[in-house]
């Protein structure tokens, strides 16, 4: 039997795949050769907020500029998002870093580096 999904999970995934679209096109980045990958979105019971979780591919020392950037046009996105997806209201926007993969790899390191040593 398929599993049933709410409709803060379906909306938080129709905003994921919109914004990552809309992030991609619209919005200029301070450098050229990073890209802004949507990991998750978290959207509130109500669907008036939503956390969108954000990973900077390569791991780049700006990203607290690409969060505050994003962050400043929320609006703008929202705006957009709001012309694309058929809601009577868009939830607000707040952008976070998600560091997962980031630990992700670190984890993976340690388990490769006690591996190792226990070989020898």
């Amino acid at each position: 039997m398929a599993k049933e999904f709410s409709r803060s999970r379906r909306v938080a995934e129709q905003i994921q795949r919109e914004l990552a679209d809309l992030i991609t096109h619209e919005i200029d980045l301070p450098e050229s050769g990073i890209m802004v990958t949507v990991s998750s979105v978290d959207v509130s019971r109500d669907l008036t907020y939503a956390k969108v979780y954000i990973t900077v591919m390569p791991s780049s020392d700006n990203r607290k500029e690409i969060l505050k950037l994003l962050n400043q046009a929320a609006g703008y996105l929202r705006h957009h998002l709001g012309q694309r997806v058929t809601m009577r209201r868009i939830p607000e926007l707040s952008f976070y870093y998600d560091n997962s993969i980031e630990e992700g790899a670190r984890m993976s390191a340690l388990i490769n580096e006690a591996v190792a040593k226990d070989k020898k």
